[in-house]
């Protein structure tokens, strides 16, 4: 290998070394963060309270109004959710997630600790903002694993942490109605379960391990070719050019210690260019979105998550509509268990039977598509367009789903019945349908007419 101008063999393989010790995780160190943090997933999402959530603001616990509840109460999430998406999408990599899965952690007993104890309208609004920031710092919980484990593991340990939440949130469903319904327990000791399940959770998130390297922020010099060194397929590869217009390297030679067997014990981090870094996320947002087949699919993401929010986040209003849980028995936590594994006919049929079964149906659904939607969005995003084009994504259903609760829900707006509102969810839904079934019919005849033409058939096959 040979090294140009001033830079000796030892100073560039010292560098080297120092560079490969730095950036490169050991197969072997995934196992540890990996079950810290599918143990808090589950625990953070073990509540057996949140499927009975309206019908204990509603009931003698709190005694709050249906028009307290669903016009005054539940908007505040939205809200906040929207406000503090990109603040915590930002502060999550530039504090390296650790610190944001804490606030996450403590965001969940503060919630739970004022659903058990806090009185009146206000006191539940600002429940209902630190729920906001629980859910903002999500983001926190599924990024993190990226930073401290090889890019080799990375489907694996996500497959980890995705099913900690899901098995979390289908026991604590299945564990609250077995409890109701079989025990006879107050909502209230479900409640009392939820907060003792966050703080374990919040417990354990301390014992993860603080994370070297983010996406954005703290990239490691390895990915950034620093000082013209880059590694590639496991080599040191010298950027001669990099290196020839780079006058750092005498430096770097002069505090390399005579003994090449002992290596530097520490390299100190570069400061993160935080403009550089805003700059970095606008060329890559430019460039994913001016991509036609991606914006489709981020736009059908939107709109559906939008819609999906609006009808999980209400439901439990509606089925209190049909059926109130103090004059029959309410089976919120299996139904919800179900669905984990059609909104018409959920408003205009009275039968809460039939509303069950429509909204597993209408989840199920709904998690098939976006499922493809998410495949076929990522399949071509490096991880870090992959956070950036699903940030962007959420912060824009989170938008469209502020305006929505604005006119619909929000007692300042229109302040709609909780039936008069699923009403408009399914025409939005529809509008969306036949938005999408036009675009797409018109795309196929436009494919129909290419192959007809012989002087485009070529074009065709290499598309």
């Amino acid at each position: 290998m040979d090294v140009p101008g001033p830079v000796s063999r030892r100073a560039a393989a010292a560098a080297a070394a120092v560079l490969l010790r730095t950036a490169r995780v050991p197969r072997e160190c995934w196992f540890l963060p990996t079950a810290l943090l599918c143990a808090y997933g589950f625990f953070a999402s073990l509540r057996p309270s949140e499927p009975f959530l309206t019908p204990y603001l509603l009931g003698p616990d709190k005694n709050l109004t249906e028009r307290e509840v669903f016009n005054e109460i539940y908007p505040v999430w939205t809200y906040s959710y929207l406000v503090l998406l990109f603040p915590v999408f930002l502060a999550t990599d530039y504090l390296r997630y650790k610190p944001v899965v804490l606030l996450q952690g403590l965001s969940l007993i503060v919630t739970w600790f004022m659903l058990l104890y806090a009185q009146g309208l206000l006191a539940i609004q600002f429940l209902e903002f630190f729920y906001g920031i629980a859910t903002a710092t999500e983001i926190a919980y599924y990024s993190y694993i990226y930073s401290v484990v090889d890019l080799g593991m990375y489907q694996k340990v996500t497959s980890y942490c995705r099913s900690a939440t899901l098995v979390g949130f289908t026991v604590g469903s299945v564990l609250g109605q077995i409890l109701v319904s079989v025990a006879d327990w107050s909502l209230f000791s479900l409640n009392v379960i939820s907060l003792t399940c966050v703080s374990v959770a919040f417990a354990m998130a301390w014992f993860l391990p603080m994370p070297q390297k983010s996406l954005f922020f703290h990239v490691p010099s390895s990915c950034q070719g620093v000082n013209g060194i880059k590694v590639q397929n496991g080599g040191i590869v010298i950027d001669t050019a990099a290196s020839n217009h780079l006058p750092g390297w005498e430096d770097i030679e002069s505090k390399i210690p005579l003994n090449m067997e002992e290596a530097p014990t520490e390299e100190p981090e570069p400061k993160p260019d935080r403009l550089l870094v805003l700059k970095v996320l606008w060329n890559d947002f430019l460039t994913c979105y001016s991509s036609r087949p991606l914006l489709c699919w981020s736009v059908w993401w939107a709109l559906s998550t939008c819609g999906y929010f609006q009808v999980v986040n209400y439901t439990q209003g509606l089925w209190e509509k049909v059926m109130p849980s103090r004059h029959a028995a309410i089976y919120n936590g299996g139904v919800e268990a179900v669905s984990t594994l059609l909104v018409y006919i959920m408003d205009t049929v009275g039968d809460i039977w039939v509303c069950y079964a429509s909204y597993v149906v209408f989840r199920i659904i709904y998690m098939l598509l976006i499922t493809i939607a998410t495949f076929q969005i990522a399949a071509n995003l490096s991880m870090e367009r992959y956070a950036l084009v699903f940030g962007v994504n959420t912060f824009i259903a989170l938008a469209l789903q502020t305006l929505l609760t604005l006119i619909v829900v929000d007692a300042s707006g229109l302040g709609l019945e909780i039936t008069t509102q699923f009403l408009i969810y399914a025409s939005y839904f529809a509008f969306i349908a036949v938005v999408f079934l036009v675009n797409g019919a018109v795309s196929i005849m436009k494919k129909y007419r290419k192959q007809e033409d012989p002087e485009s058939s070529s074009q065709v096959i290499t598309s």
